[in-house]
């Protein structure tokens, strides 16, 4: 029979006939086959109509990684529901927001927090409320058993929602973004074929399955692919290591790989059977994708998504991999570099505004048309907030959100500018540069330093070395030394955060 349901036919293409085939070998060493996986699906997908899902109603989780909450992803949305996946680190409060503004219909979260959280459920209107651990049990695994086997096909098109997920909201009310189906599986197969990945690939999925990364990037593109994946509930890099010989594809974030090097297990004999290392969620520091090259011989391949967007570019799978650079336009996608005033494009060469247009492109933000229609164009683009600049080759690299970028006395500076300097420093690890409220300039350039503890490195020596390589006023006026930079759960440092800690630090100077 073919499904009558867009999203879920198309993850399934894949698996089509091969009931058999292993889609994740689990920690405990057992192998679950894709006839298992779909059938898992289908009586989640069950459970939930039971518990009065009706098509685009939201369906709300916040638990710990398991193989059951991919089923409840998949089977949200063969239900004709709209997963709505929370970030585990979010507070009681934080959930009290997402719950009234996207009011689902069905909550589960971790046992351990029904308690807390039951109220907020039912002042939010949701009519069920069910616990998911992380060894897969809770009242939810219990009504799913519960559930008939009976297929469930529940008819979604193209442009209908399977999925609403909220930005990190580091500045103002966090957004939902809306993703259609057309959306999801049209990024997915993309990424299938321009990644290369077939029914023979093995990823190895330590991400989280919370955020777009681990959920529609990873796990979608494997199931289009017809692929299997070695799941594991978090990183751990002991854990990585001894799954690479019989995996052959990663995708990770920066921070995954920075520690796999510390690891002294990583030696090129380690990754033989390995084809592809991707990263991405946060910049990926040239140092990091050289030192990656020498130790194991692969390039690490980075690429550029968000959550409003899934992936919107990518360095080539066959080609230069350029460290820095988050390569071209995959197919089917936009991708051009705007004047922030006049929308037109610049040329190449010269810095602007992100914007992005494609199958891709989520439909708006939930319940929020004037910011939907601020941030999306009437000609389809959507203005991503961040900066790129476009080199000879085609190659687009990131230069910061357009909200860090620093307005010093009437001139512009991008922020990495200034940090690819610091960070090419004997005894820096990396810096974050921010822009603090200056009472002369406007803005003040502030450098906020992580050592390495492998040269000495001081306040004086940072600003000695840049005074020859930047213009006077880019230069930085303060360098902060930290033992690490705050950063969100999928890597990215939060300027924000250091911006509210050393806000204070020209109050009192003039020039």
């Amino acid at each position: 029979m073919t499904l009558s349901n867009n999203l879920i036919r198309r993850l399934s293409v894949g698996s089509d006939g091969r009931h058999d085939a292993p889609f994740a070998y689990m920690p405990d060493g057992s192998t679950v086959t894709y006839g298992q996986l779909w059938a898992d699906v289908n009586r989640t997908a069950a459970a939930l109509l039971a518990a009065g899902v009706t098509p685009g109603d939201r369906v709300a989780v916040q638990a710990q990684k398991s193989l059951q909450m991919l089923h409840l992803v998949l089977g949200a949305q063969l239900a004709g529901g709209v997963i709505l996946p929370l970030n585990t680190a979010y507070t009681a409060n934080e959930i009290a927001y997402f719950l009234g503004d996207a009011e689902p219909a069905v909550f589960i979260c971790d046992p351990a927090a029904e308690a807390a959280l039951a109220p907020i459920a039912k002042s939010a209107g949701v009519k069920t409320l069910a616990t998911l651990s992380a060894d897969g049990t809770g009242s939810w695994a219990d009504r799913v058993a519960a559930a008939p086997s009976d297929p469930v096909d529940v008819p979604r098109t193209a442009e209908d929602l399977g999925g609403i997920l909220y930005t990190s909201g580091t500045t103002g009310r966090s957004k939902g973004a809306m993703l259609t189906h057309e959306a999801l599986a049209s990024n997915a197969e993309v990424l299938k074929d321009y990644w290369r990945f077939t029914k023979d690939d093995v990823l190895i999925h330590a991400l989280p399955i919370f955020h777009t990364h681990g959920l529609f990037v990873a796990t979608n593109t494997t199931l289009v692919a017809g692929g299997s994946i070695i799941f594991m509930p978090k990183f751990d890099p002991d854990a990585i290591l001894a799954a690479m010989p019989r995996a052959t594809a990663m995708m990770g974030v920066p921070t995954f790989y920075t520690r796999l090097l510390d690891h002294p297990g990583l030696t090129r004999e380690a990754v033989a059977n390995m084809r592809l290392f991707v990263s991405g969620s946060a910049p990926l520091l040239a140092e990091t994708h050289d030192r990656w090259r020498e130790t194991t011989g692969h390039a690490i391949l980075e690429r550029y998504g968000m959550t409003e967007t899934n992936m919107n570019t990518s360095n080539p799978y066959d080609g230069d991999r350029r460290a820095g650079t988050v390569g071209f336009p995959l197919p089917g996608v936009e991708v051009i570099v705007t004047n922030p005033e006049t929308g037109e494009a610049v040329p190449t060469g010269e810095i602007g505004a992100i914007e992005v247009r494609g199958p891709n492109v989520f439909a708006g933000y939930w319940r929020m048309p004037e910011k939907t229609k601020e941030e999306k164009r009437e000609n389809g683009f959507f203005i991503t907030g961040d900066l790129g600049v476009y080199d000879e080759r085609g190659y687009l690299t990131l230069v910061g959100r357009s909200k860090d970028l620093i307005i010093t006395g009437g001139f512009n500076v991008y922020p990495k500018e200034i940090e690819g300097l610091i960070d090419d420093m004997d005894g820096v690890k990396e810096s974050a540069v921010i822009g603090l409220p200056h009472p002369d300039f406007g803005e003040g350039v502030a450098a906020v330093v992580v050592k390495d503890g492998e040269a000495d490195v001081s306040e004086a020596s940072i600003l000695d070395a840049l005074k020859d390589e930047l213009a006077r006023f880019k230069q930085p006026k303060r360098v902060f030394f930290v033992d690490e930079l705050p950063r969100n759960t999928m890597g990215k440092v939060q300027k924000a955060a250091l911006r509210e800690t050393y806000a204070d630090t020209f109050a009192k100077t003039t020039a």
